[in-house]
């Protein structure tokens, strides 16, 4: 597996942000993700980044699709490949009906179509193409006027790969079919079929396999001396997850939730989001149990990371992405190189039990 982690410009202060990850790369962490949400954008980071680091990979994690035409994604992604020399991974995400509807205007309906139509424009521009599109969201050129098909002028030497952040059945099927990538989250390994079969379906109806695919997924790590202090730990981690359960989407529609009901907490996932919606936010969170927060994350001593570890290679995933736990810049640093320790010690432990078994999965990009 290689190792990830997601930054966000606007989180910690710009320059902590950068520091840790320029110490990120010199520890050995294969790719930083940058997230756009409501808060900054993912691109003006990414180009700061570029000029920051020199080996590891940059990704927009993710850029929302429907915040900008398809044509602008790509030139973008253009842009960031060309200062990057040749580091940058394209993340596409559909966001949800708050942050599109809410604060960009845009409707959010067909997030389906609109995903699979902004890719084969981007895959378009970026061959150097002079580009038409007759789709339901997008037309190039714009009839009735005086518009002409148009190829950009900015070019890569490498192709930008493309990763999609889904989490729906037909979301995670379009990526098996259009994607180089998939950007995972709300993961439990133990239910990752409800994830990798779409994704299998969609990348056999394209006449690929997962192993073209590079299956990313994240989670929280923190590393507890012993059992009391795990416990702890997990407590203090129920109201976060209970928020993605409860609170992340509309009542109606909450991606997060279905996702984990899909992979074996049904139950739970219903009585934390009947409890958000009716304002009794400690009690949604005391009804996650300790062994759901357990299952989505990598928390845990030494050993029980190491094994999460392995049970996540076993699943399928060939990127990690760790957030790394501390209380300041240099515990997230000392976290984050555990974390990268770990990673490379399951991947070697991995290749002598699959030794003699045939090839090992080949990894895009």
């Amino acid at each position: 597996m290689r190792t990830a982690t997601t930054i966000e410009a606007s989180g910690a202060s710009w320059a902590e942000t950068v520091d840790f990850v320029v110490e990120a790369e010199r520890l050995g962490l294969d790719a930083c993700w940058v997230a756009e949400a409501w808060g900054s954008d993912a691109p003006s980071p990414l180009g700061y980044l570029a000029a920051r680091t020199e080996r590891m990979l940059l990704g927009s994690g993710v850029v929302q699709v429907g915040t900008r035409s398809p044509a602008l994604v790509a030139q973008t992604a253009l842009t960031l490949q060309m200062m990057s020399q040749g580091r940058f991974l394209l993340g596409l995400g559909s966001s949800g009906p708050q942050v599109l509807e809410g604060l960009h205007g845009v409707p959010f309906a067909h997030p389906l179509g609109r995903m699979r139509e902004t890719v084969a424009v981007v895959r378009r521009v970026m061959a150097g193409e002079k580009v038409t599109h007759d789709g339901r969201h997008v037309t190039l050129p714009l009839p009735g006027g005086e518009a002409r098909p148009m190829r950009v002028s900015v070019t890569a030497e490498r192709p930008v790969p493309i990763y999609l952040a889904t989490l729906s059945p037909k979301m995670l099927r379009l990526t098996g079919e259009v994607a180089d990538g998939w950007l995972g989250t709300s993961f439990v390994p133990e239910g990752a079929a409800t994830s990798l079969d779409p994704l299998a379906e969609g990348a056999a109806a394209a006449g690929r396999t997962l192993a073209d695919l590079d299956l990313c997924q994240g989670a929280e790590i923190a590393f507890a001396r012993d059992e009391d202090e795990l416990a702890t730990m997990l407590d203090e981690r129920r109201a976060g997850l209970a928020f993605s359960l409860g609170g992340m989407g509309s009542a109606t529609r909450n991606f997060y939730h279905d996702a984990y009901a899909r992979q074996g907490f049904a139950d739970v996932a219903a009585e934390v989001r009947a409890l958000w919606l009716a304002g009794r936010r400690d009690d949604a969170a005391a009804a996650v149990p300790r062994a759901m927060v357990a299952a989505t994350t990598l928390i845990g001593t030494d050993d029980g990371v190491r094994e999460r570890l392995a049970v996540w290679r076993d699943a399928g995933v060939t990127t990690v992405r760790l957030y790394p736990a501390g209380a300041d810049l240099q515990e997230r640093l000392a976290t984050l190189a555990r974390g990268i320790e770990l990673v490379r010690d399951t991947e070697h432990s991995g290749e002598h039990a699959d030794r003699g078994a045939g090839p090992s999965r080949k990894v895009s990009t």
